[in-house]
């Protein structure tokens, strides 16, 4: 049956995932709230690189904090801060309270939404924590207490929050959000320490280092040296430095995008834990069109895998996807996953401007090699480099390769994920694979012709009502 099969796949060399899919690094699809939900959803998030380091590190961090089997750093607030000091920093990490601490880390009380309740909001900016909050002595437990203890003290005493104390001082937290958290998303993606996996795009040019050791500090599991050509010298030294220096060394890389058996091999070489393939294929890119340059995904995966899968280099295709069928025909090719730009565009997590048009919602999409992502305007772009126009001074002199549009808003990406994997579920069934791993062995590609592709979509008729998993193109 469907819903019998298992659709855990192979990320990179030490990092599996319950379902095959991850988000692409673009600026109108992955930040925080994307990265955690997909995360949750047994994926991975990969964030824009659009971004000042400080910025894409502070995302990664509030992925890292959304969800945790004991927050070892958990943010905190001083007694003297105001109110609405508070209300800003909750609203920052979508948390209902935080833990009150003086200079020293020692624990002074705890503030949670149940304090605020009858404090009215025009006396927020005068108010002081410490006239709030709900001092010590508070219900706490010892660090390294185990998990069943934590929530056994939680339910007796009827509280949300257990600080963990070491000699007086906050070591740790636990919330019974984790707990109804680990039942609500059996399958996320997780660390060996109960936090929400996340990845991050560097490039190679410029500030690399300085994010990609900023990325790691706060905590990222997977680097992506995300560039249109990762076949390129600089590409690969930066592979090859990331894979070696200390300080980055135990973080996971991938590298790409190649579209060449030879441009695998050469990542492979340089020691990348996954290879990213895809030149061209998305909906939003033009590199095939303005310079000519590309293969058909389908064959580019297949090409990869050649390379990648003797070396035990798990394979990730990147962009051409319309369907969800097109996941379990990229897997059958040889990937080991996939990558979802305008697919998951759309969503209500995606950082992408909703927009009203003849009634009807859109979500503005874009290439990260359009004008809009590589142009200045008032900001400084972080995306030239990509496309290695870094040294490109101006903005009427960028050669774009990608174009802005906009996609159908699409709603939480918990559905777009379960019509997504489930039609992976549906194409299994089909061809008696247990696991991706039988999807792989028994799948069998044939040629159809035009007439053949005309008959698979619905034909001779008006559609009336739409399907959450399939409109015309």
């Amino acid at each position: 049956m469907p819903s019998q099969v298992d659709t855990t796949s192979q990320l990179t060399k030490k990092i599996s995932v319950r379902s095959p899919l991850v988000s692409a690094a673009m600026d109108t699809v992955t930040e925080g709230r994307m990265a955690i939900a997909m995360a949750r959803h047994g994926g991975l998030g990969v964030l824009h690189r659009n971004l000042s380091i400080e910025d894409q590190a502070h995302q990664v961090d509030l992925v890292k904090r959304s969800e945790s089997g004991m927050i070892t750093d958990p943010v905190t607030i001083g007694p003297d801060a105001t109110l609405e000091d508070l209300d800003r920093q909750c609203g920052t990490y979508r948390v209902s309270g935080l833990p009150v601490v003086d200079d020293g880390r020692r624990l002074l009380g705890i503030i949670t939404n149940r304090d605020l309740r009858f404090v009215p909001v025009r006396e927020w900016a005068a108010r002081r924590v410490r006239d709030v909050m709900t001092p010590m002595p508070l219900v706490t437990g010892p660090v390294g207490i185990e998990r069943a203890d934590a929530a056994a003290l939680l339910a007796k005493h009827k509280v949300e929050k257990l600080p963990l104390v070491d000699d007086g001082r906050l070591a740790g937290l636990i919330t019974v959000k984790d707990f109804v958290k680990t039942e609500q998303y059996p399958n996320a993606t997780k660390d060996g320490e109960g936090r929400l996996r996340v990845g991050a795009a560097v490039g190679f040019y410029g500030d690399a280092w300085q994010r990609a050791t900023a990325l790691v500090d706060a905590g990222v599991d997977v680097l992506v040296v995300d560039t249109a050509n990762g076949h390129a010298r600089a590409m690969l030294d930066m592979v090859r430095r990331l894979k070696s220096d200390p300080a980055t060394s135990r973080v996971q890389v991938v590298g790409g995008n190649i579209a060449t058996r030879e441009g695998a091999q050469a990542l492979v070489d340089a020691g990348v834990d996954a290879v990213k393939v895809g030149v061209g294929p998305g909906s939003i890119c033009t590199t095939r069109v303005v310079a000519g340059v590309g293969v058909p995904q389908v064959t580019a995966i297949w090409l990869a895998s050649q390379a990648c899968h003797r070396a035990g280099v798990p394979v990730i295709g990147d962009g051409g996807l319309q369907y969800s069928g097109d996941i379990a025909k990229a897997l059958v090719a040889g990937a080991d996953t996939v990558m979802l730009g305008g697919l998951l565009a759309g969503c209500a997590e995606s950082p992408g401007e909703l927009v009203l048009r003849n009634g009807k919602q859109y979500k503005r999409y874009r290439g990260m090699g359009s004008v809009g992502a590589m142009a200045s305007r008032g900001r400084v772009s972080y995306s030239k480099d990509r496309y290695f126009q870094a040294d490109v001074d101006s903005d009427d002199k960028i050669v774009p390769e990608g174009i802005e549009g906009q996609v159908p808003y699409r709603g939480p990406l918990a559905a777009v994920a379960h019509q997504l994997v489930g039609g992976l579920h549906q194409s299994m069934f089909y061809v008696g694979a247990h696991t991706i791993a039988d999807l792989k062995q028994r799948g069998r590609f044939v040629r159809i012709t035009t007439a053949g592709l005309k008959e698979s979509h619905p034909h001779d008729i008006q559609m009336t009502v739409e399907a959450p998993n399939y409109d015309l193109q």
